[in-house]
């Protein structure tokens, strides 16, 4: 049933990221956790916690992205309790990004934790960056 029930999820999960991708965090905002120990890692900046620096986050994350849309999303591992789920997926998206007046193609490798909340699927973290390809050890080096 669990299984079932996220897989539904998944799919507005993916729709909404469509939103996301034009500038608009709403439709996401709706699927996330709104609990004090909600948490979300995206390129833009340090992890934010907490459903209010959260929702702050992903308001800035959106405001980065214009007349996108989501491309694809790769499903790498999937993990399903009665009531905690695991996603590790590659979202690949096109956008214009920032400043530029150039639609772009990216990529993401993400992983999203889901959990049931009052009966519902909510997304309580979720962890996004542009590595999807190696790199050298010493690209974790701050400079």
């Amino acid at each position: 049933m669990a299984e079932r029930d996220l897989d539904g999820f998944v799919d507005e999960y993916h729709r909404a990221l469509d939103a996301f991708f034009s500038g608009d965090a709403e439709p996401v905002k709706t699927l996330y956790s709104h609990e004090a120990d909600a948490s979300l890692a995206n390129p833009f900046g340090p992890i934010a916690v907490g459903w209010e620096q959260v929702e702050k986050t992903m308001e800035h994350a959106a405001s980065n992205y214009r007349d996108g849309r989501a491309t694809s999303f790769d499903t790498v591992a999937t993990y399903v309790t009665p009531a905690l789920a695991y996603l590790v997926e590659l979202e690949r998206f096109e956008a214009k990004i920032g400043e530029q007046e150039e639609s772009a193609s990216g990529a993401l490798r993400v992983t999203s934790i889901l959990r049931l909340e009052a009966g519902a699927w909510r997304i309580v973290h979720r962890h996004a960056d542009p590595i999807t390809t190696p790199r050298a050890a010493e690209s974790v080096i701050e400079r």
